[in-house]
């Protein structure tokens, strides 16, 4: 009797180390679960992103990159409002609150300087970027587009996204990641 209960602490200890170094009893790895932690770097489809008192959901991911350098877009949805979410690291975390707008006509190259609502927008950037997708993404389609990107008074931002002759024009303001509280979802789209 006294070797079974002696046998049995053995075989508990042993699988207690084992289960503990991630392994199982034979031998192989237990897989790790994916992070919970969520930064606006690592946002996923079908997360939440809480923002001026609403929940916005991640229905899509842009990935842009220009000579190595990488950034996000997230496109955002709450019922039937649309937002953009930029979030790029050069030196500094720089992060965008946008929205589309459809009244600002732009044909050909931007000019340097562009005045919309009363507000002038300095452009600050401009490059060729190649992108890739995942979820729901509104008519971008291409594989590359021509961005320019502008800064106004305070935290006032404008972008351009030329892709293949399909402009689209975004505007909204830098904001502070830690305005932004993001949650895990279920790594679906919701809208769609």
């Amino acid at each position: 009797m006294l070797v079974f209960v002696i046998a049995t602490l053995v075989v508990v200890a042993v699988a207690f180390f084992a289960l503990q170094r991630g392994q199982s009893l034979s031998g192989t790895s237990v897989p790790e679960l994916p992070s919970l932690d969520r930064n606006v770097f690592t946002l996923q489809v079908g997360d939440i992103v809480q923002y001026d008192m609403r929940d916005w959901m991640v229905e899509g991911k842009l990935t842009y990159t220009e000579d190595g350098f990488s950034w996000f877009e997230y496109m955002l949805q709450d019922n039937d409002d649309i937002r953009w979410l930029s979030a790029s690291e050069d030196d500094t975390v720089e992060v965008s609150w946008l929205e589309t707008v459809n009244d600002l006509d732009i044909s050909g190259t931007p000019p340097d300087e562009i005045d919309y609502n009363g507000v002038t927008y300095e452009q600050e950037d401009d490059g060729w970027a190649t992108m890739q997708r995942s979820g729901t993404i509104q008519r971008r389609s291409a594989e590359s587009c021509r961005y320019y990107d502008y800064e106004g008074p305070g935290r006032a931002v404008l972008s351009i996204e030329n892709w293949d002759g399909d402009i689209e024009v975004s505007v909204g303001q830098s904001i502070r990641p830690s305005e932004l509280v993001l949650l895990p979802g279920s790594g679906e789209t919701v809208y769609r």
